[in-house]
């Protein structure tokens, strides 16, 4: 199968995130399809931008077909963010007849974040005679409406609500990353059977060869162990929505009774490790960060994962969070602070779910949970990693996804 995929902000290894539609393509390759990625050259997750002259550039990454077409740089969601989609968008859709003889697909992926794509999307298909796929990550203009507070009559609103209507009417399938979104999807205009939910995942090679953690860094894992409490971890961003001062309020609760590490950087760090200092949280460790492939590392110096969030409406929708995975590979209890239209960890049977923005449950859980006896605690933790190999690696989500646009 030749299969085309359009997502703005797609990286891969060499440039950085977004890593899905790199992992998906990967894995569609060595099950021998042909696979073809239309991107931007500039993306604000990528860490490394490719560089080149003219329209567009291609190259060969691991058998995956990249095709990067020019758009401006950006910082922030303003104007030049808009300027950077439109211009992408228009290359495209200038293109669609040549890159519809050029890559001969046989199914168009429009996945990137907003679904603006779409448009050039159906009408390569068109020309290819190719099913066209959707695939939702997140919800436009939903999102930008329910928490950036956007008029449903601004000119961006209006413009995304007719991409994403246009795209649940037209689409052949609807891949969605948000499992509870199905019923939202056919208010706007899905017929129902054409929804599949294929969520984020795991690559499992990285867990069988991990990056070593630092020398310091170590060695401050294996002091803190030795004191004999129970150690909650955290490895990610530190950033407002994180809920890591919701943490910070359930360690204050702890004291004597469970020692917190935080492992990370991000815009609320400087503000979290002036609350310990000032606050005097003698049982919280703030490291800086690792590299990703040190995480599995890090999480066999812990006892139990906490990941949090604060309340969020769009979470009735589900959530799939990478960080979640990762602590279920790990084998590690998971105590997770959010409420979401799903329970990944009570599903998995790996952990507890607390109400978010709750530093006494929170408190009270990670009490509970080191009350287990060490072999209840493994157990836990072995579900939440069966969980993932059975259910979340990237081959089996890659295989689901050709199942679903096959059918």
């Amino acid at each position: 199968m030749n299969i085309l995929l359009i997502n703005h902000y797609a990286g891969s290894t060499r440039h950085g995130m977004a890593f899905r539609p790199y992992y998906l393509a990967r894995e569609w390759v060595r099950a021998g399809h042909k696979v073809a990625i239309i991107a931007a050259s500039f993306s604000h997750l990528r860490t490394v931008q490719p560089e080149f002259k003219g329209r567009f550039f291609d190259e060969n990454i691991e058998g995956i077909d990249y095709r990067w077409y020019t758009a401006p740089a950006y910082k922030g969601n303003g104007i030049g963010r808009v300027r950077n989609m439109l211009t992408f968008l228009w290359n495209i859709y200038c293109d669609s007849r040549r890159l519809a003889l050029y890559f001969s697909p046989d199914v168009v992926i429009s996945s990137s974040t907003y679904p603006m794509d779409i448009w050039p999307a159906r009408r390569i298909a068109k020309i290819s005679n190719a099913k066209l796929v959707f695939e939702v990550h997140d919800l436009w203009p939903l999102s930008p409406m329910e928490l950036g507070g956007m008029s449903k009559w601004h000119p961006f609103i209006i413009l995304t609500q007719a991409a994403e209507d246009y795209a649940y009417k037209h689409a052949d399938k609807v891949i969605s990353m948000l499992p509870k979104a199905l019923d939202y999807m056919e208010s706007r205009g899905m017929v129902r059977n054409k929804f599949t939910y294929i969520p984020n995942g795991v690559l499992e090679e990285e867990w069988n060869d991990p990056t070593p953690l630092s020398l310091d860094v170590q060695a401050h894992l294996v002091d803190l162990r030795s004191k004999g409490l129970p150690v909650v971890g955290y490895a990610g961003t530190h950033g407002l929505s994180n809920a890591l001062d919701v943490l910070l309020d359930a360690a204050r609760l702890l004291v004597g009774k469970a020692n917190i590490v935080l492992v990370g950087s991000g815009p609320e760090r400087e503000k979290l490790m002036g609350r310990v200092a000032q606050e005097g949280l003698s049982n919280v460790s703030m490291l800086p960060a690792i590299p990703k492939r040190s995480i599995p590392s890090f999480l066999t110096f812990i006892d139990i994962a906490y990941i949090g969030w604060h309340p969020n409406p769009l979470y009735r929708f589900g959530i799939s969070p990478n960080k979640l995975m990762d602590y279920m590979m790990a084998g590690r209890p998971v105590l997770h602070s959010v409420k979401a239209g799903n329970d990944p960890v009570a599903e998995a049977g790996c952990g507890f779910t607390v109400s978010p923005g709750d530093a006494t449950a929170v408190s009270e859980a990670v009490l509970r949970l080191s009350s287990m006896s060490p072999d209840e605690r493994t157990k836990m933790g072995q579900a939440g990693r069966e969980f993932i190999l059975k259910n979340q690696t990237y081959v089996v989500l890659a295989d689901k996804f050709i199942k679903a646009i096959s059918a």
